[in-house]
């Protein structure tokens, strides 16, 4: 799952993946960047985890690109947060086929309404 933080608005949009390849995040992130206003994706902030080697692509939309130092953890807090709040939806281990997906999001529907912030992408 590939999850985007926006720290103004305090939103989380999780994206089902079907690799952790860089080339595929990288399209994913493309996508969904595209979508916005360009005052809501000015800047991107990512962990060290390979599957973020793709960033330059985001580039083309004017978007700079940043990653987390290795280990001050206050670097991270916001994205940290959202995705403890995500995991009250989707557990651990929670087989993400596409229909088990939704019906995951369904069954938990009542804990959206309490957590708003919280936005679930069922992507292909």
């Amino acid at each position: 799952m590939l999850t985007v933080h926006e720290r103004t608005s305090r939103r989380l949009l999780g994206i089902r993946l079907a690799s952790k390849v860089a080339r595929g995040v990288a399209r994913h992130l493309v996508r969904f960047f595209a979508n916005l206003p360009q005052e809501l994706r000015q800047t991107v902030t990512f962990d060290n985890g390979t599957e973020f080697a793709g960033h330059l692509a985001l580039h083309r939309l004017s978007i700079e690109t940043f990653f987390c130092d290795p280990r001050p953890p206050w670097q991270k807090g916001g994205i940290e947060n959202a995705i403890g709040r995500m995991r009250r939806l989707i557990p651990r281990k929670t087989t993400l086929s596409i229909t088990r997906f939704r019906q995951c999001i369904a069954d938990r529907s009542a804990n959206i309404v309490s957590a708003p912030s919280l936005l679930i992408a069922c992507s292909q």
